[in-house]
Order: C-alpha cells, then structure tokens, then sequence
C-alpha cells in the first residue's frame, strides 16, 4: 500500500470533510501518496482505467456500508487493494475487518501489515450485500430513515405511516428456506461461508412494529428481533409482484421468483484484525 485513491461520502454517518483532511493527513505522514480523491456520489466512482492511469494501487474508502458496497461491486475485477475504514453509523464491514480500530490506526496497521482477504456476499440477480440483506414489507422503512438524515422531518412522519401500514400488511414468501414464517415481515439474509444464514423477523403487535421501525431508521437495522433462524444454500423469492428490498442499506426492487444466493470477494480488500470463515 504506496498509492491510494481515497473514496469518502459526505453524507455518511460519520465521514465528514474535516475527518477526511486528517486522515489523508496521516497518510502523507507515513509518505503514502494520494494519487485521486473522490466525494460520492457527487462524483461518480473511478473506473478500472483511472486507477491505473494514476497509478494506484489501493482505494481506501471512508464512509458508510451502503457507499462501500457500491464501490467494491465496481472494483471486483481490479487487481488493486481496498482498504476500508469507519466512516458510516453502523461500520460493520470496518469491524469485520479492523475490530474497533479507528482510522488513523487502521491505516497505520494496514501500511504496515495489513492482508488481502476475501469476503462472503450475498448474491440476487446483479445485485450484492457484504453485510446484509433486508426484504420483505418492513424494508420500507428505510424512505423514513433517509429523511432523518435530510433532515426532512415534514416528510418524515408520512413515510412512517407508509412503513407501518405496509409492515401490518402481508409478509413475505420465501422458498428454499424450511420453517420460514408464512406472515414474516422481513428476511435478514447474511452469507457465512458458501451458505446464507435467513433470520425472519415476524412483529405484528404494537411494540414490535415500534421497535422494528425504530431499528430501521436509526440505521441499526440488524438489530430487529429474530424469531427464526435458518441455514440453507439458496433462496428464491416466492412472489408474483416485485418486492423491495435493501442491500446493505439501500434499496432495491427484485423481480419475482429471484434467486438469492451467497458468494465471494476476490482477496482485495485490507484486513487488520482476524476475520473470521
């Protein structure tokens, strides 16, 4: 790691410019060059070309769960490193790969010994989760968590009545994973290894609705109440319409009957900490 095009989103949870400054501050003093920079989504990602024509051999990217899998989805076929640091609200790729480090430390431990490892995904049509993957009715809760963030509050109740009229309303049908409940609101999907471990979120009084809601719009979305866990190699989607569906935390509409799988990285991103299978 000698030359890095750093990637970081403003509007992420805990990525602001100031923090971006010094932390390119730190690399300079380590006499790592900062061959690129780029503020997503306001511009949009470096392609394969522009990396190599400045000569880059690692992107560090500082923001949020959602940015980052945007731009290792682009990267999967570059042979270059990513690094990935805390620069969202939940940070849990940053945590699988660094444990609680902060920035400053991860670049210091990644310049000095930091190692390419590979991570599981799980995979639907062209789309990716690193960390997760949310579907079903009570996904429509994100539209009342991205106001919070615009700090749009006069829209923000309208979409929670949306949320809670739509997470009251019928479940969603999975097939492939046994004893998944018929009126579950919501999947969580996750890879472990070459399988996918579905936890369905089943909430239909008053306080689990509440809580669940609360999870999704504070960002801590995979904190929800799992009353069923399943291991399985594959999914499909047992629907007739489209469902929505978020995929690290952002949304997506999947086609009927499709296909949810897991999958893995090439070995390109930075690990300073034990990763776990």
């Amino acid at each position: 790691m000698q030359r890095i095009w750093f990637i970081t989103n403003p509007a992420s949870g805990s990525s602001d410019a100031a923090k971006a400054e010094a932390i390119e501050a730190v690399c300079v003093e380590r006499g790592l060059a900062i061959v690129g920079r780029t503020n997503f989504p306001e511009a949009g990602l470096p392609t394969h070309e522009e990396l190599d024509a400045a000569g880059a051999d690692t992107v560090a990217l500082f923001a949020g769960d959602g940015t980052i899998n945007a731009a290792v989805c682009a990267l999967a076929s570059w042979d270059g490193a990513i690094l990935i640091l805390p620069g969202g609200t939940m940070n849990m790729l940053a945590k699988v790969l660094h444990g609680d480090a902060d920035p400053h430390t991860i670049v210091a431990a990644a310049h000095e010994g930091g190692r390419r490892v590979a991570l599981p995904f799980v995979e639907a049509g062209q789309h990716r989760a690193l960390v997760g993957m949310i579907v079903g009715p009570a996904a429509a809760w994100y539209r009342a968590r991205e106001f919070v963030r615009a700090g749009r509050f006069g829209a923000l109740f309208p979409a929670i009545r949306t949320a809670w009229r739509r997470t009251f309303g019928r479940g969603v049908r999975l097939a492939g994973a046994p004893g998944f409940p018929t009126n579950a609101q919501a999947a969580f999907v996750r890879a472990e290894g070459d399988r996918l471990k579905v936890m369905a979120v089943e909430a239909r009084d008053l306080g689990s609705i509440a809580d669940l809601g609360w999870n999704l719009i504070t960002g801590d979305w995979v904190a929800a109440n799992a009353v069923t866990a399943i291991d399985t190699d594959r999914l499909t989607l047992a629907e007739r319409r489209p469902v929505l569906a978020l995929f690290d935390g952002e949304p997506v509409t999947l086609d009927p009957a499709t296909a949810i799988s897991a999958g893995r990285t090439a070995e390109q991103l930075i690990a300073t900490a034990e990763v776990g299978a």
